[in-house]
């Protein structure tokens, strides 16, 4: 938090323009897009696991989503439900592998890296998709737009993610099980705890989550890309919750902090912008950001055992 308020600071220091409404709803509109995948990526690390398909996915269901709404005309209500209830299928698959076959969790979402790009591509045949004028489905585009209250939407749906997200992981049983599970996986299992379906459900809630921001970063941009829409996603999401106090040895993390990684992030990021660094420096800011966060999760983790 005091990192935070430091950063703002000196933002609004190099240029004043920091605390202008129209960037500040910028601002507040892509923290709701990466917070709500990066709650899914912070549960999936607490469980000592990683998922590195997030980007490919936001490729996969972006053309999905498309095609189904302006390239067969469905109905908005039969699409995105389809598209979320297709991210969970993801979910599940990843957890089947992981907890049945036995594969390593960074195996697995990276071989879905690969996988989902490829489909994105091939699916749509290499050819930039989007929704146009939202012919058919102006009342749901609409509402990816609104900004109830001044706030866009999209702050407003990571909101009531975050409240959720903070009941399951700090005021419920599978919250408490997902931690012992991220802890030691072994004495949780012993313990009578069944670390399977944990493991499972937090791949599923993670692959929907990266479903909901897909859906809100397709509407947003309007133009899906498969070759590059999404494209490093997972390390926003990893950053943020390593910023955010998850341990990449899993069993600690907290909702609150996740968001505030979030947002740390995104001001990062509108610090290279608003100073006419670079762009291509935003994939240095995110590795030095995850360098520091694994080393202070290192330090901090020797004073304790100490």
């Amino acid at each position: 938090m005091i990192l935070l308020v430091v950063l703002a600071a000196v933002v609004w220091m190099l240029n004043r323009q920091f605390l202008s409404p129209q960037n500040l709803t910028n601002i507040s509109r892509l923290v709701g897009i990466y917070g709500i995948f990066s709650i899914g990526a912070a549960l999936v690390i607490i469980t000592s696991g990683i998922d590195l398909s997030v980007g490919s996915m936001f490729s996969l269901l972006g053309v999905l989503l498309s095609i189904m709404l302006v390239g067969r005309g469905w109905s908005p209500w039969i699409a995105l439900p389809a598209t979320l209830a297709f991210s969970a299928m993801l979910g599940s698959i990843h957890g089947f592998l992981i907890t049945k076959v036995r594969l390593q969790p960074f195996v697995t979402t990276l071989c879905g890296l690969l996988i989902y790009r490829g489909l994105a591509q091939y699916i749509a045949k290499d050819e930039t998709k989007g929704f146009g004028l939202g012919t058919g489905f102006e009342s749901v585009k609409a509402f990816f737009k609104s900004s109830p209250l001044g706030v866009p939407i999209e702050f407003w749906i990571m909101l009531v993610v975050a409240a959720l997200a903070w009941v399951l992981l700090h005021r419920s049983v599978y919250g408490r099980h997902l931690l012992a599970v991220g802890k030691n996986e072994e004495a949780a299992r012993f313990s009578g705890i069944r670390t399977q379906r944990v493991i499972v459900i937090a791949y599923v809630i993670a692959a929907c989550l990266t479903g909901i921001s897909a859906t809100l970063m397709a509407f947003y941009t309007n133009s899906i890309s498969p070759s590059s829409h999404g494209a490093s996603y997972e390390l926003y999401g990893i950053a943020a919750a390593v910023l955010g106090g998850c341990s990449l040895r899993g069993g600690e993390g907290s909702i609150f902090g996740v968001l505030l990684g979030t947002l740390l992030l995104q001001m990062l990021q509108n610090l290279v912008n608003i100073l006419g660094i670079p762009s291509s420096l935003n994939f240095a800011v995110v590795g030095a950001v995850i360098l520091i966060g694994v080393i202070a999760d290192r330090l901090l983790s020797g004073r304790r055992s100490g």
